[in-house]
């Protein structure tokens, strides 16, 4: 297990970074530095311990966004992915795949005559996978 911050660090870190964001490097002892020109810190202990958790947070942030912090850059990137429109739809099939069963219980349903179905062998089908992985769905916890 790690460390336990407290919320005074943490809630420290965050506002140095939004106001400090272009003075914060991902190296301590700049921010250790940087910190000791914007912020009044009452102990050196503290004060490193805000420095570390600061460069921690710049570290993530180089990865991608981190919650509780609201930069212009990040708000930037969210909106790039947001307004992103793919060239061809994923959803747009012109062909679907089944199966005989299948084909048997659309039949029965009276929807056999759907445009663009299409029966196939079995071992010519893509098999899905669930993402469980052996042995079913995670389970977090000690139940």
């Amino acid at each position: 297990m790690g460390r336990v911050r407290t919320k005074t660090v943490k809630k420290s870190s965050r506002q140095v970074i939004e106001r400090y964001y272009s003075r914060m490097t991902l190296d301590f002892h700049t921010n250790k530095k940087v910190l000791e020109e914007v912020a009044i810190i009452p102990s050196k202990r503290l004060r490193n311990k805000i420095a570390g958790f600061s460069t921690h947070l710049m570290k993530r942030i180089q990865k991608g966004p981190v919650r509780g912090i609201s930069l212009k850059l990040q708000e930037e990137e969210r909106e790039r992915r947001m307004d992103f429109v793919p060239d061809e739809s994923a959803i747009k099939t012109n062909e679907i795949a089944v199966d005989k069963e299948t084909l048997d219980m659309l039949t029965a349903l009276g929807m056999a005559d759907i445009p663009g179905v299409k029966k196939v062998e079995p071992a010519d089908l893509q098999t899905v996978s669930l993402g469980f992985g052996r042995g079913g769905p995670r389970r977090y916890g000690n139940a």
